[in-house]
């Protein structure tokens, strides 16, 4: 018992310390308001107002403020399917740079950009994944087999044509060239930085694949190029006659282009590469790496505006012509582009952050895993696997597995998600349950980590509070005042006959339907059509009738704003019509009035006049409705 009074004693010290810092400036509805948060909008108002507003005007206006978000809570706005998504949307792009260690994403776009600068050779032999966990098992193994021969003084090249799943091997023996950063899956590239030339890598495990590499030279970056091609495709099983045909095909082009014919023209008609064909054969630019090899060096050794002589990969046949070149990017420009791939789950940088931040987190809130349970987990697989006895000893465990901050993780929380899963190879089944352990832990730290961010930066509470008000404000702004308005037409009509006299003209209107023809006999005839007419049904069936012959325009316009109308009505100068397919025009049903006759004559006017009006009687309604207690002694601080 004493303990925990010393705990809650604890709390209690925290929680006042925090309202000294951070003291409650207004009540509203029972809801606190804190003076960061009225501080926060205080200033970013001042910044935004024309005229200085005073701290009283503000504190008014605020309260307010606040009262109307507190009717929208009580009408429930908060609670809709719309609403929440649309919250939660904003609320996780908040949170996204608070989820992740920004000097640690820095250390990764250092060390991309850092081996931009340096281009690598290297080799591999690969084995592609499959979805099945005992053939990926061999397939790693068949790859440790292969390094040991390569460790004896094995042929790279010969073990790469015989067993290599890569599709280029047989052109390029295994040898990918030069490569550099962002282009390869994050453990590939760091293999290949980490080599030295001749150097046989351990076996490497990628998203893909397992492959064992070789190190080669190292050189100083190229940047990147511009530049078109023309692509005949060979088929991987092509005959002799079928590579003798295209190669023929490629030939006679590369003669057409090198005797004065338009190389994108020439693209556009022949090449295999439809995407950029479209554009005369321009690809967009590209480094080191980012294409196979041969056409890689090709592209590279061109002057701008030199043509290659065509050139074989494992595709087809080429014939490049080089644009342009520019050097490696400043580190400003290349770290946008790095992040942007480090945000991509298929990146092994993007599991690597949140595990560094789940680390963070960890610690800060003391996670414990129980090892004692674990460890005989871990035994009872290394015997048995996953299996059904396994399920049926842990599924419905609440033994405490893992804990931080306040939570506590029942085992079954954590069985509950791997209920199907069974294998009977211990090593393969270990394996799987150690990355779902470690995923799932990191999952649920990150998950409360969300929750505590509005406790640990008061700015990230602000936004969120503005941008969460800001929509409840519209959202019941718009059910209270705006569209209430704009539907209530026996409201409207009350309110522009009570107020007539506040809607007056200095200048005569002219009201009545404008229509314009394409010529005379047109007008003769549409003017007859409209007198058998109502107004209601007018519009439509000239339209139908006539088509584009004809353009009528219902106009409420002064004396002096359209000269058409002025022409007709007032006498002035004739016009032209501004649209040339229209040569006459005349008015119908038209009349001249000194003062708006009904709400439509001023409706715009009328509708925000009323809209003001429903304001006040809504504001002092909440006045009424909501309690509001103001801590003057807090807003004194402030002045």
């Amino acid at each position: 018992m004493k303990s925990k009074l010393l705990v809650l004693a604890g709390l209690a010290g925290c929680a006042l310390s925090w309202a000294a810092k951070d003291p409650v400036v207004m009540t509203i509805n029972g809801e606190d308001i804190l003076k960061s948060e009225f501080e926060y909008l205080y200033h970013k108002n001042s910044k935004q107002q024309i005229g200085q507003q005073t701290l009283d005007e503000y504190a008014e206006m605020f309260k307010i403020y606040k009262l109307k978000v507190a009717d929208a809570l009580s009408e429930g706005l908060d609670t809709t399917k719309q609403f929440r998504n649309e919250f939660e949307g904003y609320r996780k792009e908040l949170a996204a740079p608070y989820m992740v260690d920004s000097a640690y994403i820095e250390k990764l776009s250092r060390e991309a950009y850092d081996r931009a600068g340096k281009e690598v050779e290297v080799s591999h032999i690969m084995f592609f994944k499959t979805r099945n966990p005992q053939e990926n098992k061999e397939l790693r193994q068949r790859a440790d087999s292969l390094r040991q021969e390569l460790l004896k003084g094995a042929d790279f090249e010969t073990l790469a044509k015989q067993y290599s799943q890569d599709r280029t091997v047989q052109v390029n023996g295994g040898n990918l060239g030069y490569i550099t950063s962002l282009l390869y899956p994050y453990p590939f590239e760091t293999a290949a930085y980490e080599l030295k030339k001749g150097e046989i890598s351990d076996v490497v495990e990628t998203l893909v694949g397992y492959h064992v590499m070789k190190g080669g030279d190292k050189r100083n970056s190229r940047g990147k190029v511009l530049v078109q091609h023309i692509m005949k495709l060979v088929p991987q099983n092509a005959t002799p006659e079928q590579e003798a045909k295209i190669k023929a095909e490629i030939d006679s082009i590369y003669d057409k282009v090198t005797n004065g014919a338009d190389f994108a023209k020439i693209a556009i008609a022949s090449s295999d590469d439809k995407n950029s064909a479209r554009d005369g054969g321009k690809l967009p630019w590209f480094g080191t790496g980012a294409m196979v090899k041969e056409f890689d060096e090709a592209a590279f050794s061109l002057q701008n505006g030199e043509i290659s002589k065509p050139v074989r990969t494992s595709y087809g046949w080429h014939i490049i012509k080089k644009i342009d070149s520019k050097p490696l990017e400043t580190y400003s420009e290349f770290k946008p582009k790095a992040e942007a791939q480090f945000n991509n789950n298929k990146d092994l940088r993007f599991k690597m952050i949140r595990e560094q931040k789940s680390a963070q987190i960890a610690k800060e809130y003391k996670a414990k895993e129980n090892k004692k349970l674990l460890k005989q987990i871990r035994e009872d697989i290394m015997k048995n696997g996953i299996d059904s006895a396994f399920h049926a000893k842990y599924d419905k465990s609440d033994e405490i597995i893992y804990t931080y901050g306040t939570e506590r993780m029942k085992l079954s929380d954590a069985m509950s998600k791997i209920l199907r899963y069974n294998n009977s190879d211990p090593e393969i089944a270990l394996d799987y349950f150690n990355g779902f352990l470690a995923n799932f832990q990191s999952v649920a730290l990150m998950k409360y980590e969300e929750t505590q961010l509005e406790r640990k930066y008061p700015e990230y509470r602000n936004i969120i509070n503005e941008y969460r008000d800001g929509m409840l404000l519209f959202e019941v702004s718009n059910k209270k005042v705006w569209e209430k308005a704009s539907r209530d037409e026996e409201g409207l009509k009350a309110f522009f006959e009570k107020n007539r006299s506040d809607y007056k003209w200095t200048t005569p209107h002219v009201k009545g339907f404008l229509v314009q023809a394409k010529n005379d006999s047109i007008a003769k005839l549409v003017e007859a059509r409209m007198n058998e007419l109502g107004n209601d049904t007018l519009v439509n069936t000239i339209h139908k009738e006539f088509g584009k012959d004809v353009k009528i325009d219902k106009v409420l316009v002064a004396k002096g704003e359209n000269a058409l109308v002025d022409n007709i009505v007032f006498g002035t100068s004739a016009v032209r019509s501004a649209n040339s397919m229209y040569e006459s025009y005349f008015l119908h049903d038209f009349v001249v009035i000194n003062e708006p006759e009904e709400v439509d004559d001023v409706r715009g006017q009328v509708t925000g006049d009323y809209q003001n009006l429903l304001e006040q009687e809504w504001i002092e309604e909440l006045k009424v409705k909501y309690p509001v207690v103001i801590n003057e002694k807090e807003l004194d601080k402030i002045k």
